[in-house]
């Protein structure tokens, strides 16, 4: 018994179209994942008490809990306490940002720590208050330095947006399971997944190193 190429090839167009939906969920949630995570590294350094509690609470639940229980939560058990089912697309994508939000909190408040104290100062010697500094002075310096990390955090999405096959949207690792259940070829449609997998991966650490290497090439 040999692989089944025919298989292969009858099976990757529809694979394809899952590896679609699957780059359209990651880049969602990574994207709203920033906007989440910018916000809350700057709750979670301002001088307000409260807000910085909070801020570290939403980074340790969603940091400390499984990406698959907040799925769960999100589809299973949010509809259970606000009485309206919530559809797999919007499930997927909300658990995915909050989840991203943490992990990019976390890369931002560390790219701004490594900003000099000496700039939030030079912003506030000329007139601008602390949130102009952060915005004009230290969050620009900050995003070149978190390109390898925030590149990394979109790759580790990538491949854990696949969990999401658990609620039956269909992203690439869904799509596998249903051809698997059509044809029963198990080891060719997921050697199939492995490769689609592994080249989305390659494209996007090639082009977050073009990134870095723009960026640090602008600087000099």
């Amino acid at each position: 018994m040999g692989m089944d190429l025919e298989i292969i090839t009858s099976s990757f167009p529809l694979l394809l179209a899952g590896a679609g939906v699957t780059i359209e969920i990651t880049a969602l949630s990574v994207g709203f994942g920033m906007a989440i995570g910018i916000v809350i590294s700057l709750i979670r350094m301002t001088g307000i008490r409260l807000l910085r509690i909070l801020g570290n609470v939403y980074v340790d639940f969603l940091r400390g809990t499984p990406l698959l229980v907040q799925i769960f939560l999100v589809y299973f058990a949010l509809p259970a306490l606000i009485h309206h089912q919530v559809d797999a697309f919007f499930a997927a994508v909300f658990a995915c940002s909050i989840n991203s939000g943490a992990y990019v909190a976390e890369i931002f408040r560390g790219g701004i720590e490594s900003i000099d104290r000496g700039q939030m100062e030079a912003g506030r010697s000329l007139g601008m208050n602390w949130w102009q500094t952060m915005r004009f002075v230290i969050l620009p310096q900050a995003f070149k330095r978190i390109i390898p990390p925030l590149g990394n955090e979109f790759i580790a999405m990538l491949k854990d947006s696949s969990l999401v096959s658990v609620i039956g949207f269909e992203e690439l690792t869904r799509r596998g399971q249903l051809i698997i259940a059509r044809t029963y070829a198990s080891f060719e449609i997921w050697l199939s997944v492995a490769f689609i997998y592994l080249i989305m991966t390659f494209a996007v650490a090639r082009l977050v190193g073009l990134l870095e290497r723009r960026y640090k090439k602008n600087e000099k």
